[in-house]
């Protein structure tokens, strides 16, 4: 997967800057390049990042669920900032 984001990247950034090239030298075809480019970062490279990175995670480490519960505790005990 690690190679399959990094190549896609690779592509994704030589796409890209060939589009602003063709866009500099005046032909109307760059930006539709660079359009294209930038749905891709959007919908399939973010995506496939995404997943990658958080495959193997628990996603209660990033909720606020102990904070709250503190938060709640402190309320009630009168130590709390409310």
């Amino acid at each position: 997967m690690k190679f399959v984001l990094i190549f896609l990247l690779i592509i994704i950034t030589g796409t890209l800057s060939y589009g602003f090239y063709i866009k500099n030298n005046g032909d109307t075809n760059g930006e539709i390049i660079i359009g294209i480019s930038v749905l891709a970062v959007a919908f399939i490279f973010m995506p496939l990042f995404i997943y990658h990175r958080y495959k193997n995670k628990n996603m209660k480490d990033f909720t606020f669920e102990k904070f709250k519960k503190e938060l709640e505790e402190k309320s009630k005990s009168g130590d709390g900032l409310i």
